[in-house]
């Protein structure tokens, strides 16, 4: 009795399992760069956001949310005496909620800023001052 085995045998499974990891070898590298890319680039977004939503809050109350008020005068009225009753009651930000940044911290806000008349900032992926490539800082100043 003959047998009609019909299957793979180990070389050519062998020779199969080479050639993608050969193919991953090439192809992974290239993409495991971008995820750093791309979270700089989502934190550039945000923060173009938030100024615009800085820009209508200004708009409306005639300065921008002070460093104490903070960026959560965008999200919710602030209770001190310095905010306007032209706030707007639908908020500043469209989903209603503060974005972080891509490493999960909140944006940094000053008013009066050092570098303008207020400085948003996130520190990166190490959370510290300085730093270069994925580490360095994101700020409002030096957006383009």
């Amino acid at each position: 009795m003959i047998l009609n085995e019909k299957g793979f045998s180990f070389i050519e499974l062998m020779v199969v399992v080479v050639i993608l990891g050969i193919l991953a070898g090439m192809i992974v590298p290239r993409y495991m760069g971008r995820t750093d890319d791309a979270k700089i680039v989502k934190a550039k977004i945000d923060i173009s956001a938030i100024e615009t939503a800085l820009k209508m809050y200004r708009l409306d109350n005639g300065a921008y949310p002070s460093t104490e008020q903070g960026l959560m005068a965008l999200i919710e009225k602030p209770d001190t005496d310095e905010a306007s009753q032209n706030w707007n009651s639908n908020g500043y930000l469209d989903k209603k909620k503060m974005p972080k940044d891509p490493w999960g911290r909140e944006y940094l806000y000053l008013c009066p800023g050092v570098n303008g008349d207020y400085d948003i900032l996130s520190y990166g992926a190490d959370g510290t001052p300085g730093g270069e490539g994925k580490n360095q800082d994101i700020k409002s100043w030096e957006l383009e």
